[in-house]
């Protein structure tokens, strides 16, 4: 058993989640995990493939008497998020995820844990590799890149699996079944500008915005959450409008799917007016930490002098990013009139970054309806190309349509109640799951999707509910040996 999880429950489960932490697998780097899974393969006598992009199926017989069942394919994506707090020192292509228990959580030390999509992965090698379940015919369908863009789901062929049933085992809510997904598109943008000598009696400021949550751009949008690109491009407007100031550099975020938790810029700043700017910086770090102040309790907004010889942009590009910023949509752009509670279409404006002669953006729009992913796409873009930016819109991914009358519904239904005593929550989710894209390859598959409790997913505050993950598992046991016979 691992040395850290060794003592938590089901053993098995978490001996493989242990043993993911343990191999490191951001998206696109996922080879060794690959390979891991396939091990697991080999030393239990399964037969196994990969398809031309890397994806690994595993398919496991029915034990004794369940021959007739449905079969069924397990579900889930071997990458993870690499996020980490800026104080850490970490590499997510070489380093182990130190994890630890916490209470009923488990967490990891200052990076993300990766229990999305780990613990789901673990799941099913642990159905594979155990002895005791009963259940029919079974697959387990294991997804590369998954976080990036869905790519590994995309390159799905028919025949690769052969299941009527799919079991996504990449939800984070104990309790609930989702049964529907938000499609989802990014949008890239790109602002070249003209380098200029930096202005004589001038002052270097960079200024930082640290401290914030973050989180899932999908299951977190809806939270109030601060966007710490918004957060510093509110304060450039304000700065340039006031003082002028010239525009060196802008950074912040790292993930298409992520809210954006710090920002940076540098900035130079008239001698003269150095102290009052100083001054306004402060001010401003004040009246957005008690505008936030219920949701974002560790905010920081700090500037100091830097040595740069760097140019600063030009005049008129820096505004038309600077202004373009600061009044692109962002956050819940609309609530679902038919599932309460249910986002149904956002955006979040998740990645600056500077390069020496151009300043790229990346926003992620995702809606449950298609036309409105469209929609809000077309509107961001439009803003962009009137501040004179080279625009372009990624392919996208389609969402999952909820079937209320699914049999595989009526099953996790019946069995929950009856292990629990209880409804389950039948929802839909406002993010990617790759059910959507599977059911585009395999149309007549009826799909589900549920999992433990995961917080703070795709930041360093992610955790998983110990006690949810047994529950999870139990309900996983009792769903594979209880689908409908063919």
């Amino acid at each position: 058993m691992g040395e850290v999880l060794g003592n938590l429950k089901p053993e098995l489960l978490w001996k493989h989640f242990e043993e993911i932490c343990g191999i490191p697998h951001p998206s696109r780097k996922e080879a060794k995990l690959a390979e891991y899974i396939v091990s697991v393969a080999k030393r239990n006598n399964l037969e196994y493939a990969r398809d031309e992009f890397g994806n690994v199926v595993i398919r496991k017989s029915a034990t004794s008497g369940k021959e007739n069942l449905t079969p069924v394919v397990m579900q889930g994506h071997l990458d993870m998020v690499p996020e980490k707090n800026s104080d850490v020192n970490h590499d997510f292509e070489k380093d182990s995820i130190k994890c630890y228990v916490d209470g009923d959580w488990v967490r990891a030390k200052g990076t993300t844990l990766g229990s999305d999509n780990g613990i789901g992965v673990a799941a099913a090698l642990a159905v594979l590799e155990s002895k005791e379940l009963e259940h029919g015919p079974i697959e387990a369908l294991f997804t590369l890149d998954e976080e990036t863009g869905l790519f590994g789901a995309q390159a799905l062929k028919p025949g690769f699996v052969n299941g009527k049933i799919l079991l996504n085992l990449d939800s984070e809510e104990d309790g609930a079944l989702y049964i529907g997904c938000a499609g989802g598109q990014n949008t890239y943008v790109k602002f070249k500008f003209n380098q200029k000598d930096v202005p004589a009696k001038t002052k270097a400021i960079e200024i930082k915005v640290t401290g914030l949550k973050g989180g899932h751009s999908g299951l977190d949008i809806n939270t109030g959450r601060g966007n710490a690109i918004k957060i510093i491009s509110r304060l450039l407007h304000e700065l340039n409008f006031t003082f002028g100031i010239r525009l060196v550099s802008i950074n912040g975020g790292s993930k298409h799917n992520a809210i954006p938790r710090e920002s940076f810029a540098v900035i130079r700043v008239p001698n003269k007016f150095a102290d009052d700017v100083f001054a306004y910086i402060e001010r401003y770090g004040k009246i957005v930490s008690s505008e936030l102040a219920s949701v974002e309790q560790t905010l920081s907004v700090t500037a100091s002098e830097v040595k740069s010889k760097s140019k600063v942009m030009d005049k008129s590009t820096a505004q038309n990013l600077i202004d373009s910023l600061y009044s692109v949509q962002n956050g819940v752009i609309k609530m679902s009139a038919d599932i309460e509670g249910l986002v149904e279409t956002s955006s979040n404006l998740a990645v600056v970054t500077s390069k020496s002669k151009s300043v790229e953006v990346i926003l992620s729009q995702r809606s449950s309806v298609e036309t409105e992913k469209f929609d809000i796409s077309n509107s961001i873009s439009s803003l962009f190309r009137l501040a004179k930016a080279e625009v372009n819109q990624g392919d996208g991914y389609p969402g999952w349509k909820p079937d209320i009358k699914s049999p595989v519904l009526g099953t996790l239904k019946n069995v929950y109640q009856k292990m629990y005593n209880s409804e389950p929550e039948v929802k839909a989710i406002h993010a990617g799951l790759e059910c959507g894209i599977i059911k585009e390859r395999y149309p007549d598959m009826d799909m589900i999707s549920f999992g433990p409790t995961i917080m703070g997913a795709h930041s360093p505050d992610e955790r998983v509910q110990i006690s949810t993950v047994e529950k999870f598992w139990n309900l996983l046991s009792s769903v594979l040996k209880n689908v409908p016979s063919n």
